[in-house]
């Protein structure tokens, strides 16, 4: 059982954009903790390519499609346009909240994997999808190729287009800056190895290094905590569920110990 505070009057780093952050410092206040709203990623979807135009287009002749995120779900059906009412290609998910957005466009997907990670999706997706089948695999511009590179290895024909950049907003770099320097958070958590990328090119631009040292730092993924490790950083929480309930609910559990 968790205490009602268990965050009580601690300043909880969200880094998350105004459309994301709402659920996330809602948990945090949940818990008498005090949210810091500050976008360490954003996300703008592209300019229209031949290649991208060309995949819409051709959209019916996939076996699948592979949405990795709920951003990529989103940025897609903002380009996707079923004029022709075309049968649309199965869909593989990672993730509740993908699978969640994606019904909210009024999609089912039809595989989504055991664990929310990429690895586990690769090894249970690839006995279902047969040599020779083709997938169509949307994406960021920072987004790994361990996916394709594995369908690929076992003779699927993928297709990945870019469809959304990744970059951090310039005002989130001076807020986090001072907020750091100035010893304003109490706990760091990190949702995806590029928050902690830019995260990380602050503290080494401002040589915020030792306030740091002071922080709770935890994190949603494998991927994520190895990120953070790499950079010589402690990772105190680092849940087998990869949400951010779980994440918040551990966070609380180790700051009771």
């Amino acid at each position: 059982m968790l205490k009602p505070l268990g965050l009580k009057d601690k300043k909880v780093l969200v880094p998350r954009g105004a459309g994301q952050a709402k659920s996330f410092s809602q948990l945090v206040e949940k818990y008498g903790g005090i949210s810091i709203e500050i976008p360490l990623i954003a996300f703008r979807p592209i300019e229209i390519t031949e290649q991208l135009q060309s995949a819409m287009n051709q959209i019916h002749t996939y076996d699948w499609i592979v949405f990795t995120s709920n951003v990529t779900v989103e940025t897609f059906f903002s380009f996707y346009k079923n004029i022709n009412q075309k049968p649309f290609p199965k869909i593989a998910v990672i993730g509740r909240k993908t699978e969640e957005v994606l019904q909210e466009q009024g999609f089912k997907a039809a595989f989504v994997p055991s664990a929310y990670v990429t690895e586990v999706f690769t090894d249970e997706f690839l006995p279902i999808v047969p040599s020779g089948s083709k997938v169509l695999i949307p994406k960021g511009n920072l987004a790994r190729e361990y996916i394709s590179a594995s369908l690929s290895n076992h003779g699927v024909l993928v297709d990945e287009i870019v469809i959304y950049e990744t970059y951090m907003p310039d005002e989130s770099r001076e807020k986090l800056a001072k907020m750091l320097a100035d010893d304003e958070l109490d706990i760091l958590m990190f949702t995806s190895p590029s928050t902690v990328n830019h995260f990380m090119s602050v503290v080494k631009e401002y040589k915020l290094e030792n306030h740091i040292k002071r922080c709770v730092i935890s994190c949603i993924g494998p991927v994520t905590e190895k990120r953070l490790l790499g950079y010589g950083l402690p990772v105190h929480v680092s849940p087998e569920e990869y949400t951010v309930k779980e994440m918040i609910k551990c966070t609380i559990q180790f700051l009771e110990k």
